[in-house]
């Protein structure tokens, strides 16, 4: 495991996909102090306070996974996140800890963390993959646009040591990559913590509202769900969106 630090970066994201990838240690952190324009999914941006916040991205070669099943790598870092957050005294009930797909973090219905993974194929494998993730660490005043966030000093009152907990986290990370490694299938796990999964609730599908039931994720990471009507549908990220 490396870390490399940065006082100051545009996006970790943005300076790994600078980077010739094959050249990379596998398990290589970039870990910026500050992002000035960090990416989040759906091309939104990342709000996040300088020196507040752990903001990161890791590289891996996870080259034993097919091109087919690369949302297993998401289900593995989304565990590892809620493995970290499990381990503070008052995040311990994993009813608290939510997974909504496909992988941001929430507690008590709030964002506490983000990422974003893009991977790159040669042939049929997984060549690379750079794994942007955003924890809201000692943070406590967001811009208004920022939707339902959290910390992790709102939820506990305390601060933390961005250095220590990046060590941890990365650790989880590690454990979780190699049981993926070993053959261990994240998905029953990640369904356990899957927002909303097995409850109706309202949703925007195609621009159209509709009442549906999560009922898991199909192999490419998907969004199955049943609707009110007894229709199944299966959802990519941007055609669905929790109302």
């Amino acid at each position: 495991m490396r870390i490399v630090r940065f006082d100051s970066l545009e996006s970790t994201n943005k300076y790994c996909e600078a980077l010739d990838l094959a050249e990379v240690e596998d398990f290589t952190c970039y870990w910026a102090l500050e992002q000035t324009a960090g990416i989040g999914q759906r091309g939104n941006v990342w709000a996040s306070a300088s020196r507040e916040n752990l903001t990161f991205s890791l590289v891996l070669h996870p080259t034993f996974l097919p091109a087919d099943r690369q949302f297993k790598l998401t289900e593995a870092l989304s565990l590892a996140l809620v493995d970290v957050l499990k381990d503070f005294k008052d995040l311990k009930d994993p009813k608290d800890l939510k997974v909504k797909w496909p992988n941001d973090i929430h507690v008590d219905g709030k964002k506490i963390c983000g990422t974003l993974v893009s991977t790159r194929l040669s042939g049929n494998a997984i060549s690379s993959a750079v794994c942007g993730i955003g924890l809201n660490v000692n943070q406590t005043s967001f811009p208004d646009w920022v939707p339902n966030p959290t910390s992790l000093s709102l939820l506990t009152g305390r601060e933390y040591e961005l250095e220590p907990l990046l060590r941890q986290l990365l650790a989880c990370i590690e454990r979780r990559y190699n049981e993926l490694k070993a053959g261990l299938d994240p998905e029953p796990e990640y369904l356990e913590h899957l927002l909303n999964l097995g409850l109706p609730a309202r949703y925007r599908y195609n621009e159209e509202e509709i009442e549906a039931t999560i009922t898991g994720v199909d192999p490419h990471g998907r969004l199955l769900l049943t609707t009110s009507d007894g229709r199944r549908i299966s959802c990519g990220m941007k055609e669905i969106t929790l109302l």
